[in-house]
């Protein structure tokens, strides 16, 4: 029997155990006049079969709509962006047609709930197929999310997902119609596949000063149930190659899935970084960024995890090992440094936390929330509804995001809408759906147990208490304090904007509470607030005050902290040449 025919038994055994709605017609309301057919091309399915996704389609198909032909419709998703319409399928073949319509609970649209409010009017209108792939972990569950495959888990340009050509049009929600789109054009990898090279992590190539290494994990190959790999971009100092017998310091550098991109916007040939590490003043070091993009995120959040697997674990005991033994790296804690800013932040602190021993210093620069007294603006253990603030007669929605000074860009509700139109199940690649797949436990489905409702906010008390026992970050260090303590004495170092775009600020301020009241030991952990600055603030520079601290200072900031805290007889002058 074929791949495909296997395949499409498995779906026509298992049903809708996966949760997806079929791709056939729906029992649409009579009322619903406008809808879209949606056929996914052979073609196009064979280019994605020759990726090494999986076909017949697991997935979710949107109708995309702009009235903005500058670029193609899928470029201008966003919370604050282009109406779209998605539903999930299975089982979808070529020559295989998928409807979009009103009256199909399969179908969620945003900001516009439905077709029937389209204003009338000409559109560019484009189809989209994001397509998953099923994994059979190793706790039982059959899930289905899309892999990442080099482009850091945004589906709109992930290699191997397909869309339609753009198509202008009017539409008139009110006129019977129905507009066929064809999936025909299938996004090819960012690198061409050399052979015994797969989509995961990307394929960069080495440059003269960025050497970018991928492995595959058996941690999180054996959770998954499929091969994972996690990869880095490491950034040498001048004179690694005419100095074979020096080691260097390294900065672990926390945050979003950086592609191609090296550490600290460092550019070849050009830019005020790359100016200064080829400076005589640069400290020589090693500078590392992570490739660990998930199932869920471009990022695992460097913590072990019921729904994502042992990633923390992955980072520390196999990809950091294999980077220190390809690289002159010096193996001590002392010469490991920890840095990030925002979801970098939160994993800096997080790892140097949950693995003190093995690091010797972190700075997190507004960081994700560190207490979920504050996760974002919700009292995740106090308040009843994460969307509004009751106050009797009156109900206020709670901002998500706002200006510096003050103005609000969306709400927690509006951008958790946007994000389940883009996926169900938390398979948004979003920042919500993110922090539920981190913190969560696994519900009866195999996906993330919701800290609340999608629809209507109510938060759930017992998810609330397993996300305090195990990722409150505060919380933690209260209850390990006595343990925790004198391993994290004088490591920890965070910075945040007082005006912080998502509020971020509020949880540091309780972390902050917490750390100076330790007496046995003191903390002696620093904080600094930006008055007035928004996300992401790393703190002031030392020769421009009010002005953000450029990576040049901070590497400087590193080096002089690494010589001071160096154990007695340790190394510290060797890679200064």
């Amino acid at each position: 029997m074929g791949k495909t025919a296997v395949l499409a038994l498995f779906f026509l055994v298992l049903g809708g155990g996966l949760g997806f709605a079929q791709a056939r017609e729906c029992p649409c309301s009579p009322q619903a006049a406008l809808k879209f057919e949606i056929v996914l091309t052979q073609e196009a399915a064979e280019r994605i079969a020759a990726l090494g996704l999986q076909v017949p389609v697991v997935g979710r198909v949107y109708v995309i709509l702009s009235q903005d032909g500058s670029s193609e419709p899928r470029e201008q998703i966003d919370v604050t962006g282009v109406p779209f319409f998605g539903k999930d399928v299975e089982g979808l073949a070529p020559g295989g047609a998928v409807v979009i319509a009103d009256g199909d609970p399969a179908v969620r649209g945003y900001p516009l709930p439905s077709l029937a409010e389209i204003p009338p009017g000409e559109y560019y209108v484009q189809a989209f197929l994001n397509v998953y792939t099923v994994f059979h972990r190793a706790d039982g569950h059959v899930i289905a999310l899309h892999q990442d495959a080099g482009e850091g888990q945004n589906p709109w340009i992930s290699p191997g997902n397909a869309h339609s050509q753009v198509q202008k049009l009017f539409l008139d929600p009110g006129k019977p119609e129905t507009i066929r789109l064809l999936i025909t054009e299938v996004i090819p990898p960012i690198e061409p596949l050399q052979p015994g090279e797969v989509l995961q992590q990307g394929n960069p190539r080495d440059t003269a000063w960025v050497k970018f290494v991928k492995i595959q994990s058996k941690l999180l190959t054996e959770f998954w149930g499929q091969p994972m790999y996690i990869g880095a971009n490491v950034l040498l100092p001048k004179g690694y190659e005419e100095h074979p017998d020096v080691y260097y310091p390294v900065i672990y550098l926390q945050g979003h899935f950086p592609g191609r991109r090296a550490p600290f916007g460092f550019v070849e040939g050009r830019g005020e970084f790359y100016n200064f590490w080829v400076s005589a003043e640069a400290p020589r070091m090693i500078v590392v960024t992570f490739r660990d993009a998930t199932p869920y995120y471009d990022t695992s959040y460097s913590v072990n995890s019921a729904n994502l697997g042992p990633y923390g674990d992955a980072i520390v005991y196999e990809l950091i090992p294999y980077i220190e033994e390809k690289f002159r790296i010096i193996r001590e804690p002392w010469a490991r440094i920890l840095a990030g800013g925002s979801t970098g932040g939160w994993e800096a602190l997080a790892l140097q936390i949950w693995y003190p021993d093995f690091f010797g210093g972190c700075w997190a620069w507004c960081p994700d929330p560190v207490d979920f007294h504050y996760y974002q603006l919700v009292n995740i253990y106090e308040d009843e509804n994460a969307y509004y603030i009751n106050h009797g007669w009156v109900k206020a929605e709670r901002p998500s995001a706002r200006e510096a000074d003050g103005n609000v860009i969306f709400t927690i509700k509006q951008e958790v809408y946007w994000e389940q139109a883009i996926g169900s199940r938390d398979r948004s690649g979003g920042q919500w759906a993110i922090w539920e797949a981190v913190f969560s436990p696994v519900a009866e489905d195999g996906y993330p147990k919701p800290i609340w409702d999608p629809d209507t906010g109510v938060i759930d008390r017992t998810v609330a208490e397993y996300w305090r026992e195990n990722y409150d970050l505060t919380y933690k260090l209260k209850t390990h304090w006595e343990t925790l303590g004198p391993k994290l004495v004088g490591k920890l170092h965070i910075t945040v904007g007082d005006m912080d775009t998502y509020f971020l600020n509020e949880a540091v301020y309780l972390l902050k509470e917490f750390l100076d009241s330790t007496t046995n030991p003191p903390a002696k952990a620093t904080f600094e607030f930006g008055w007035r600055k928004p996300h992401c603030w790393r703190g002031e520079s030392p020769s421009q005050p009010g002005q953000q601290i450029s990576y040049a200072e901070f590497v400087k900031v590193v080096a002089d902290y690494i010589t001071k805290t160096a154990p007695k007889g340790a190394d510290t002058t060797s890679w200064k040449y």
